[in-house]
C-alpha cells in the first residue's frame, strides 16, 4: 500500500504530552529490589571492613547526606562532606614515611596552592634529596604509568602533580585504576581529594562525578548491593517519584524518543489488522499505550481490537502505588472514551521468569512485541549459566510476531572490564547531565532529585557491582543486531514518516540533540554522543 493510502497517524499520537510517566527511570527502574544484597563476585580483589547495610543511606538532597562506612554523604550545600575508614591490610603504603599517611580521614585533602607546593618541597625532600634534575614528572604521566610507577617517590609526585592540575576526569580515572590495580593506599587519598571537587548542584562533570566517587567507595567497601537494599527503604513517596520521573520526561526528549519511534513501528505493521496483541516486556504505567490506543482509534474503516499484556516486576507497584491492575483500569478506560475494544492481561513477573504460558497469545491475533529499556537488565552469557536475554528472543520468535520493537541505551557496560567500563560509563551520563544543565538551573532542587533517584543508582550499580549484582548492562547497537540476527529476526526500517515526525519533536528541544539515521535504526544523540538506539524487527 502506497504512503498515501495508509491511515494517517495523527501528531496527536505522535507529540501528545504523556502526563503518566513510566514507574522506571533511565532506563526507568521500576525498582531497586534487583539488587540484592549480596557479595561481590570478587572480580574487586578488596577486602574492606563494611559496617551493617541497614547503616547505609539514601541520596537525600533535601536533608544533606550522611553516611557511615561507604554511601554518599552530602552537606545541605550540595558538596560531599564524607570521610571514609577502611581496614588495610598491612603494606608499605602504610609506612610511618608516609606524608599522606591517614586513611580517608582527610589529611590527603589539600586546601590551597600554598600547601600544595608545600607538601610537594616536603616531599621532594624527603624522597629524592635536592638532585631532581633527572627526575622527569610529565615523562611518568605521559607514558601512562599512573600508579604502577616503580617508586614511592614516583608515585607521590605523580599524584601531587595530578592534584595541583584539578582536572576533575583525570583524579577519577587515576582512582579507578588505582582501584584495578589494588592500590588502595593511592585510591584512598584520591577520594578523598575527589570528595572536595565534586558537588550535587555543581557543573555537568561535578554532579556526575559526585556519583562516580561513591560508586567507586562502594567498590573499595564491595558494598553496592548492600547500599541499593537500603535504598530501597529511603525512596520517595510514590507520587514524589513520579513527579521526578516527569521532570526527566519533559525536560529531555530520550522517552519520548524511545515511545514514538516503536509506536510508530507497531502502527505501521498493524496498520491493516483487525485484532492486535501487544506484548510489552516492562509496562510501568502503561503510558507508551495510551498515543497508540488513541491513533488506532483514529484508524480510517475503524480501530482494531486491542489487546495487551503487561510484565512487570511485582515490586514495581511501590512507583506505580499499586498492583497492575491500576494499569489496566487507566488504559482500559481511555480505550473506552475512544471506543476501542480493549483487554489487559497482567503478567506480575520479572522479564527473566517469562515462559510461553504466560502471554496467553491467541490464534488469529497480530502480535507485537516491545523490548523498551529492558533488554539491558536480563543477565546473559557472561552472567551465567542461563542466558535470559537470547532466550527471550528466541521465545519471542516462537510467536511469529509482526514486529519487535529494541529501545535501547547506546552504551557498552555489559562485558566491559572495570576500567573501560567506567571510562564509558562517565562519556554516556556525562552527555546526559550536560542534556539535563540546559533545560534547568543547577541549583533546581527538583534537578537534583531528578539525577539522584533517577540516574544516580545506575550510576553506582555499573561501577560498584559485578556479577549477578550487576544488572545496568547496557549493550551497543551492533551487538543487540547479532542477538537478533541470531534468533531468526530480519530488521525492519523504521519509516521515513517516524523520522519526520522525531526531527518536528526535536524542535522544541536544544540544538545540540542529534538524529542520525543508520541502516534502518534511529539515533538520538547529544553533541554527536550517541544516546538512545531504536530499531524494529520481523520475521
Amino acid at each position: 500500500m502506497q504512503m498515501s493510502q495508509k491511515p494517517k497517524i495523527t501528531a496527536k499520537y505522535f507529540g501528545q504530552p504523556v502526563q503518566e510517566l513510566e514507574s522506571y527511570c533511565w532506563p526507568p527502574n521500576q525498582s531497586l529490589d534487583p539488587y540484592q544484597s549480596g557479595s561481590d563476585d570478587g572480580s574487586n580483589g578488596v577486602q574492606q571492613s563494611v559496617h551493617n547495610p541497614d547503616q547505609y543511606c539514601s541520596f537525600d538532597s533535601s536533608s544533606g547526606m550522611q553516611n557511615t562506612s561507604s554511601t554518599a554523604s552530602f552537606s545541605p550545600d550540595g558538596s560531599p562532606a564524607s570521610q571514609q575508614n577502611y581496614s588495610y591490610p598491612l603494606d608499605l603504603h602504610h609506612s610511618p614515611e608516609n606524608t599522606c599517611g591517614s586513611p580517608i580521614s582527610g589529611s590527603c585533602v589539600i586546601d590551597n596552592e600554598n600547601d600544595l607546593g608545600h607538601m610537594i618541597r616536603q616531599l621532594e625532600t624527603a624522597m629524592l634529596g635536592s638532585d631532581l634534575d633527572n627526575f622527569n614528572l610529565h615523562a611518568i604521566a605521559a607514558s601512562g604509568r599512573a600508579t604502577e610507577v616503580s617508586t614511592e617517590a614516583e608515585r607521590w609526585k605523580y599524584m601531587m602533580e595530578m592534584i595541583a592540575r584539578g582536572d576533575l576526569k583525570e583524579l577519577l580515572c587515576a582512582c579507578a585504576k588505582a582501584i584495578e590495580n589494588k592500590d588502595m593506599y593511592m585510591a584512598d587519598c584520591l577520594v578523598t581529594q575527589l570528595r572536595q571537587m565534586v558537588s550535587v548542584s555543581g557543573e555537568p562533570m561535578q554532579r556526575l562525578g559526585a556519583y562516580m566517587v561513591e560508586g567507586l567507595v562502594a567498590r573499595l567497601a564491595s558494598s553496592g548491593s548492600s547500599i541499593y537494599k537500603a535504598l530501597r527503604c529511603k525512596e520517595p513517596a510514590s507520587a514524589e517519584l513520579l513527579s521526578y520521573m516527569h521532570i526527566l520526561y519533559e525536560i529531555c526528549p530520550y522517552f519520548k524518543f524511545g515511545y514514538m519511534s516503536a509506536n510508530g513501528a507497531i502502527a505501521e505493521a498493524m496498520k491493516e489488522e483487525s485484532r492486535v496483541h501487544i506484548i510489552d516486556f516492562q509496562i510501568a504505567q502503561g503510558s507508551q499505550w495510551l498515543t497508540l490506543i488513541h491513533a488506532l482509534a483514529a484508524r480510517p474503516g475503524g480501530p482494531p481490537s486491542i489487546r495487551i499484556t503487561g510484565i512487570d516486576d511485582p515490586t514495581s507497584s511501590f512507583a506505580r502505588g499499586g498492583g497492575l491492575e491500576i494499569v489496566g483500569q487507566r488504559l482500559r478506560k481511555l480505550a473506552e472514551s475512544c471506543n476501542v475494544p480493549f483487554e489487559f492481561h497482567a503478567a506480575a513477573i520479572s522479564g527473566t521468569e517469562v515462559q510461553l504460558e504466560n502471554l496467553r497469545t491467541q490464534p488469529g491475533e497480530a502480535i507485537a512485541v516491545n523490548f523498551a529499556m529492558v533488554l539491558h537488565h536480563m543477565p546473559d552469557e557472561s552472567v551465567g549459566t542461563e542466558n535470559h536475554r537470547d532466550r527471550l528472543l528466541r521465545l519471542v520468535k516462537s510467536l511469529s510476531p509482526k514486529v519487535v520493537t529494541l529501545v535501547e541505551q547506546e552504551a557498552n557496560t555489559n562485558t566491559a572490564p572495570f576500567l573501560p567500563r567506567f571510562l564509558e560509563t562517565m562519556d554516556h551520563y556525562l552527555a546526559i547531565f550536560e542534556s539535563i544543565d540546559v533545560s534547568l538551573p543547577r541549583e533546581h532542587k527538583e534537578r537534583i532529585n531528578t539525577e539522584q533517584h533517577c540516574l544516580a543508582r545506575e550510576i553506582v550499580n555499573i561501577i560498584a557491582c559485578e556479577g549477578p549484582e550487576r544488572v545496568e548492562r547496557h549493550e551497543l547497537l551492533g551487538k543487540w543486531r547479532s542477538r537478533f540476527i541470531m534468533a531468526g529476526f530480519t530488521p525492519s526500517p523504521l519509516s521515513s514518516f517516524v523520522n519526520t515526525t522525531i526531527k518536528t519533536l526535536l524542535q522544541s528541544y536544544c540544538d545540540k540533540y542529534t538524529l542520525e539515521e543508520r541502516d534502518g535504526v534511529l539515533y538520538l544523540g547529544w553533541m554527536n554522543r550517541a544516546i538512545i538506539a531504536s530499531c524494529a524487527w520481523k520475521c
